[in-house]
């Protein structure tokens, strides 16, 4: 595994901005888990941590957000919603050239998982990807299983991965996750598709009084605007914090927003200028926050509307 150290988990407040226009509901409802998860917590009552002001302050000197401090959406994701039984399953082999695969973090090889003719890589049409310049990711539903692989390619009847993990959706993990130091199809983690926002599951919220998505948002930062904690030794002093169990490749001061953190919109926010779709998130984000999941320079990641 690759060794991290974690601490309490900081509630921090900032403002935030977006717009999103919803789409006809029509698909399966997003993977969730129970409502006792951590993720349907919430925290708009959590007291702040005590440096929620100089974290953000760090983060804001540092650049803020990524792509030159834009508050932007990625749509990139692909959750196949519910693969039927009888889908082909497909063995997943250690990443195809450096054969390099993250043991015991993921799951243990040879493991299969459904792999419907009609899934998609993330950012792409079908089952070709480029893993060694693109992250990958290939999600699928079926049933109470959640299987998320991690820097992937199906090329020949074979499917490589330097990740796959397997989420129980009718289980509800312990504060650690899946345990102590171990990624995820996330960097934190995390499991991703949980933690997207669907355009089915804001429509069918919109027209209804006050209303959220009722779960945790996942969202991404710039390495060199994550903290790290020389004082932890290990590997880079990498830093985590509940709900995290790990930290990917995190490489500012100590004094920024460190992996896993829970920030909320403040809850004075003014929002009557947004759409009711974008009120629908705006909600969650005061509700249920959201959560520092990987390294990236696009701050949210929303699901494809592929399947929506």
């Amino acid at each position: 595994m690759r060794q991290t150290f974690g601490s309490a988990t900081p509630r921090i407040s900032l403002g935030l901005a977006m717009v999103l226009h919803a789409g006809l509901a029509c698909a399966d409802p997003p993977p969730r888990f129970p409502n006792e998860a951590i993720w349907h917590q919430n925290i708009s009552a959590a007291p702040l941590h005590p440096n929620s002001t100089s974290m953000i302050n760090t983060l804001v000197g540092l650049g803020g957000w990524g792509n030159g401090n834009r508050f932007q959406i990625d749509f990139s994701l692909q959750t196949y919603p519910n693969a039927p039984a009888g889908t082909p399953m497909r063995t997943v082999v250690p990443h195809q050239g450096s054969g390099e695969y993250y043991d015991p973090d993921c799951e243990d090889l040879p493991t299969s998982m459904p792999v419907p003719a009609d899934a998609a890589f993330e950012g792409q049409s079908g089952l070709s990807c480029d893993n060694d310049s693109e992250d990958c990711h290939l999600l699928v539903r079926q049933g109470n299983l959640l299987y998320e692989l991690y820097s992937g390619n199906y090329s020949g009847g074979v499917l490589n991965a330097r990740c796959l993990v397997i989420w129980q959706l009718n289980a509800v993990y312990p504060p650690e996750g899946r345990g102590e130091h171990c990624t995820s199809g996330d960097a934190a983690g995390f499991p991703i598709a949980p933690l997207l926002v669907n355009a089915d599951e804001v429509a069918a919220k919109v027209g209804i009084a006050n209303s959220d998505l009722g779960h945790a948002i996942r969202f991404v930062l710039p390495n060199p605007r994550m903290a790290t904690d020389a004082s932890l030794g290990g590997v880079g002093g990498r830093l985590y914090v509940r709900p995290a169990s790990h930290a990917g490749g995190p490489s500012g001061p100590i004094g920024t927003v460190p992996y896993g953190v829970r920030m909320r919109l403040k809850s004075n926010f003014n929002m009557s200028g947004y759409s009711a779709a974008a009120q629908v998130i705006l909600r969650t984000m005061q509700r249920y926050g959201i959560v520092l999941a990987d390294g990236g320079n696009i701050a949210l990641t929303f699901e494809s509307d592929r399947y929506t």
